[in-house]
């Protein structure tokens, strides 16, 4: 006997989709539910880390996502010079084990489309186009009213529903989510041949400018400045603004400039965090992901975190006869502390640049390859 017979999840993005399919496939009566429109509306390029990919192959859907992505073990640090030297390759940590790739970069819209498709697969029923209204709990369950007018009740509510959770907002959980003080501006361009991994440029008109190859084709490419309003910018603007600031930049960045010319593949965004201190449950409601946990993307983890905390909490709940204190508890010593150091050390990166400072990233990064090694 399982914790809970029947869920909802809140948010089809990495955390949602991987508790539905988790949850669903042994016997759970699944509802997920997302606010958007359909699965492509769910992003550009992602960065995923070799403990992201050790949860994919549990969910059913590496060999897919490893013909659909790009993988590569190694990290390049180039310089701010007129050739793009390219100054150190450092080998990656292979945190999901030595039998699968230190890293893929993967069209973020694709790797929803193969989430979802395997959460329906696994017997979820999915909506898009839907939200929750409004959710009431008792000791036994929680009653939930949609968007469209329909309702349901069930065991367990899952708000994997981003940094601005809904679902959080709904349990009245105060949470201060901090600009860390940079922006970045991302583009989805085709791949040259000369890009074969991450590299990354510190120094220049930029504190960073990096690439990670998505595909045998594609890419994305992006520059992190200082934090600022662009929000007035048309997207021509915000063309021209970045094509000025890669100007900075050689190596394939050359080859990259010459391919940015479609105002509709840039965006730009504000790096954000923030940490729920424990509980990240109130009763029979919990949220994970980045309601719970957000990062900056210095350390590509925050995918990876959302998707540890699905793991986990789908053991759980199916190893468990109840829904109780000591099930809550073991989901927090187990998640609580190493999404806490994920997030302080994805935010330690950017302050070192924003303090103009020489950290000691080597240790750091060997101290997050430790703990991310062993499976959550």
């Amino acid at each position: 006997m399982t914790a809970v017979r029947s869920v909802l999840v809140i948010g089809a993005g990495a955390a949602g989709t991987a508790t539905a399919i988790l949850l669903a496939e042994a016997g759970v009566a699944v509802d997920l539910v997302d606010v958007k429109p359909d699965v492509s509306a769910l992003g550009s390029g992602i960065t995923l880390q070799g403990n992201a990919l050790r949860v994919f192959r549990q969910l059913g859907v590496w060999d897919e996502i490893e013909a659909k992505g790009y993988a590569f073990n190694s990290l390049g640090i180039r310089a701010p010079d007129p050739n793009g030297t390219l100054v150190a390759e450092i080998p990656d940590a292979r945190t999901g084990g030595a039998d699968l790739p230190a890293t893929v970069g993967m069209y973020r819209p694709e790797l929803a489309r193969i989430l979802v498709d395997r959460a329906t697969a696994a017997g979820a029923k999915v909506r898009f186009d839907t939200a929750p209204a409004a959710l009431v709990q008792d000791d036994d369950g929680v009653d939930v009213t949609f968007s469209d007018g329909s309702s349901g009740r069930y065991d367990l509510v899952v708000g994997a529903d981003g940094i601005r959770s809904w679902t959080r907002h709904a349990l009245g959980i105060e949470l201060e989510t901090r600009s860390t003080g940079m922006g970045i501006w991302r583009t989805f361009v085709p791949r040259p041949a000369s890009v074969t991994r991450t590299d990354l440029v510190y120094g220049g008109p930029c504190y960073i400018a990096g690439y990670c190859p998505t595909g045998e084709d594609t890419m994305y490419a992006y520059l992190v400045e200082e934090a600022q309003d662009r929000s007035g910018l048309s997207p021509e603007d915000s063309l021209a603004v970045m094509r000025e600031l890669s100007q900075a930049y050689h190596g394939p960045w050359d080859e990259i400039r010459e391919s940015l010319t479609d105002p509709s593949t840039v965006n730009y965004t504000w790096f954000e965090e923030h940490v729920l201190p424990a509980p990240w449950n109130r009763g029979r409601v919990v949220v994970i992901g980045d309601a719970a946990h957000t990062c900056p993307p210095t350390l590509a983890q925050g995918a990876a975190q959302a998707l540890e905390d699905a793991a986990v909490l789908s053991e759980l709940l199916l190893s468990h006869e109840t829904l109780d204190e000591e099930l809550w508890s073991e989901f927090e010593a187990r998640r609580v502390p190493r999404a806490t150091e994920v997030v302080e050390a994805s935010v330690q990166l950017g302050q070192w640049l924003l303090d103009g400072v020489q950290g000691d990233m080597p240790a750091l990064m060997g101290r997050m390859a430790q703990l991310l090694t062993p499976p959550a």
